[in-house]
């Protein structure tokens, strides 16, 4: 026996809701480039390359602040 149009609308495996992209590529690294930080021991991935050198800047920066830097620097 076929259920009702009605009831098979009702039912929750049906009525799932699309869920957007940005969500879906939440710690994705498609279409990211990787920055490698601290000789090495540190990379992060953004996605605009042009802000390289501001990322790099503002990195260092956190480094020297005391307070942020919990372990010592590495010997180069």
């Amino acid at each position: 026996m076929k259920k009702s149009t009605l009831e098979y609308r009702m039912m929750m495996e049906h009525n799932r809701l699309k869920i957007p992209n940005s969500k879906l590529l939440t710690g994705s690294l498609a279409g990211k480039y990787p920055i490698s930080l601290d000789g090495g021991r540190t990379t992060i991935f953004i996605s605009d390359m042009s802000k390289e050198a501001e990322i790099r800047e503002k990195y260092q920066q956190r480094q020297d602040n005391k307070l942020f830097f919990f372990a010592k620097k590495p010997k180069v």
